[in-house]
């Protein structure tokens, strides 16, 4: 029997003479190929749509572009999820060139295996430059430029929600907001253009902010609300 193929060749499967493709297994192929995960085997698209985050070091005189794109699974169905395929990292600074490659080959292959990949967030920010880190807008310290590279892939694995978002809830803002007011009434701001913090801060070590001050005998930090008390 001829049959004439309509639509382009994207996968096949040899089946060997003894075996028989039965109802039964064609619908388990149809089911499996409904809830694809991603893997090796997943073939890369012609175009993928992703997000391009800028990392600035108050040290450095070119800025590093981190671009993350993904792949949509299922797509038109109830299973449809985003998932980071590759990532490019770019920068004028040629210093860079040799370690950002092997981190966009490495970081990309792990993209592609699939699975639980949340765990390169905490391997970046392991990562400490002996020279020494830095701190960004906000008084947030990062201890290496590769550190902040996992704060970027964590940020955008929360926004196609690979990672809960973690935002405060509203008790923990209210008590936020009644600090900052009863910290203000009691001094003027802080005329540092880097921070929104009093510059006598202490490092928070829940959220890496230079935000900790002594609130009623009890260090409490403005940004994320951690407290030594409890």
């Amino acid at each position: 029997m001829v049959m004439k193929i309509e639509k382009k060749i994207i996968e096949f499967k040899i089946v060997k003479p003894e075996e028989k493709l039965t109802n039964v297994t064609v619908k388990s192929l149809k089911k499996e190929k409904l809830h694809q995960q991603m893997s090796e085997n997943i073939k890369r698209p012609e175009s993928l749509i992703g997000e391009t985050y800028k990392i600035k070091p108050p040290n450095a005189e070119h800025a590093l572009y981190v671009t993350i794109n993904d792949i949509i699974l299922n797509e038109g169905t109830e299973h449809e999820v985003r998932r980071p395929f590759e990532i490019f990292l770019s920068s004028k600074n040629i210093e860079h060139f040799q370690w950002t490659i092997a981190l966009t080959l490495i970081i990309s292959a792990v993209f592609r295996k699939g699975g639980d990949i949340t765990f390169l967030v905490e391997e970046l920010r392991s990562v400490f430059d002996p020279n020494g880190g830095y701190l960004k807008r906000g008084g947030k310290y990062i201890p290496s430029l590769v550190s902040e590279i996992g704060d970027v892939i964590e940020k955008h694995l929360k926004k196609i929600n690979m990672l809960p978002a973690g935002d405060l809830d509203e008790s923990q803002k209210l008590f936020i907001a009644a600090k900052r007011e009863e910290l203000d009434k009691r001094q003027q701001p802080s005329n540092d253009a880097t921070t929104n913090f009093p510059p006598e801060s202490q490092l928070c070590t829940k959220c890496n902010t230079k935000a900790m001050i002594n609130m009623d005998n009890c260090l409490t930090c403005l940004n994320c609300g951690y407290s030594k008390c409890g």
